[in-house]
């Protein structure tokens, strides 16, 4: 008897990523943070040379903030309408970069406020672009792949005020800000060149294959944001964002403060705690991103969010004892872990043509809980005291951890 063998069309194959491209998107994620982290240094330098006061200078950070966080979803539209993602992962690098050149040149305060506000525009645009990048690229291991990614942006904050503070000894801030756009421009035309190649490469194998392109039409993309704004899922891990963010900007801005005046720790003490913070958050985003793609990401960042809780009610009880630095970096391990868990969550509840969108969401919501934090921390050290702050901040990463437990479970599998 003759068999007759039926031929039958092969799945759909996921793009595979490569680490040449996860290498130069964490690197280009390194940069974004490199120019905001050598700004902070440079910060008392320019306001000296303009003879701004504090609240000048204070606001010149919300501006940044503010220009982020408005900026966020238009940026998202823009990579989910347009495609074109290593295009436009260049443009921001450059976009983040060159204002602090243009700096160089200043010395009004508005033209200063202006140049920070484009900085903010700059930055809202690599997250929704390179995020969701790499989770397509990387489709079975998004969490371990994004806490890579989060990994450099850790990189650029801890080495830019080493750098730029060694150049700060042999030139003028103006002339630091000239060579400092440099790195920016070099990375912008590698991400260019490589990334803008390949996509441009999938854009003409899919058209030649009869396939969709990055891009969508504006009909098709205004139904998918009503979608992605009816999508509960999204609402509640971009609430919860929200909150996380509010925990550690606030935290950020007052465990120095607390150190310093009520415990009376010294400034090399106060450092060493803070990159204690920072190193454990270093170590801990690769292990729960790696997590969360084996056991997934509802227990992870459930259980992380608790730990932060529980860990920051104890800080408030420590008194002073080294019991309080080894807390210090306990809180940075599990508070800095949550990050690419909830971005991962993020782009698996929601369309992957609407990743740009989704991403630009989160960290909308992430910007708006940073630039009100510190504000509302503030008030509460100046009525109660700073260890009053802390139960606050518990206070908020557990309404975190509350959004976090409604959301649907099912929605967090892999």
């Amino acid at each position: 008897m003759n068999t007759q063998v039926l031929d039958h069309p092969a799945p759909p194959v996921p793009p595979a990523g490569t680490s040449k491209e996860l290498c130069l998107i964490t690197l280009g994620h390194a940069l974004t943070h490199w120019y905001p982290a050598t700004f902070f240094l440079l910060l008392p330098i320019i306001g000296n040379e303009l003879g701004l006061s504090f609240s000048q200078i204070g606001l010149i950070m919300t501006c940044q903030y503010i220009a982020g966080a408005v900026a966020n979803i238009p940026g998202g539209v823009l990579v989910d309408t347009v495609g074109r993602k290593g295009l436009l992962m260049g443009v921001s690098l450059f976009w983040v970069g060159f204002p602090y050149l243009l700096m160089g040149f200043t010395h009004s305060y508005l033209m200063l406020l202006g140049c920070v506000v484009l900085v903010g525009v700059g930055n809202s645009l690599w997250h929704p672009t390179a995020i969701p990048t790499l989770a397509q690229r990387f489709p079975a291991r998004k969490g371990f792949v994004l806490s890579l990614h989060g990994m450099g942006g850790n990189v650029g904050d801890a080495l830019a005020p080493l750098v730029v503070g060694a150049l700060l000894a042999v030139f003028t801030w103006r002339e630091v800000v000239a060579l400092n756009v440099l790195p920016g421009l070099v990375m912008s035309v590698l991400i260019l060149a490589m990334l803008g190649t390949l996509s441009l490469g999938s854009r003409a194998r899919k058209a030649a294959s009869g396939g969709a392109t990055e891009g969508q039409s504006w009909a098709s993309y205004r139904q998918g944001l009503r979608d992605l704004m009816r999508n509960r899922s999204l609402v509640l891990l971009s609430t919860s964002g929200a909150f996380r963010s509010m925990t550690q900007n606030a935290l950020l801005t007052f465990l120095p403060l607390y150190l310093a005046r009520e415990l009376g720790y010294s400034t090399m003490a106060v450092g060493l705690a803070m990159f204690l913070l920072q190193a454990a958050g270093f170590a801990a985003s690769p292990v729960a991103g790696h997590l969360s793609d084996r056991v997934g990401r509802h227990s992870v960042l459930t259980g992380t969010m608790v730990m932060v809780a529980v860990v920051l009610v104890a800080m408030a009880f420590a008194g002073r004892s080294v019991f309080f630095v080894l807390l210090v970096a306990a809180l940075g391990f599990f508070l800095y872990a949550i990050r690419p868990v909830i971005q991962a969550w993020t782009l698996e509840v929601t369309p992957k043509h609407m990743g740009g969108s989704s991403i630009g969401v989160l960290f909308g919501a992430q910007s708006l809980g940073s630039s009100v934090a510190p504000l509302i921390g503030g008030l509460i050290a100046d009525r109660w005291g700073l260890p009053a702050t802390f139960h606050f901040l518990a206070a908020t990463i557990v309404c975190a951890s509350v959004l976090v437990l409604w959301t649907p479970r099912e929605t967090a599998s892999r």
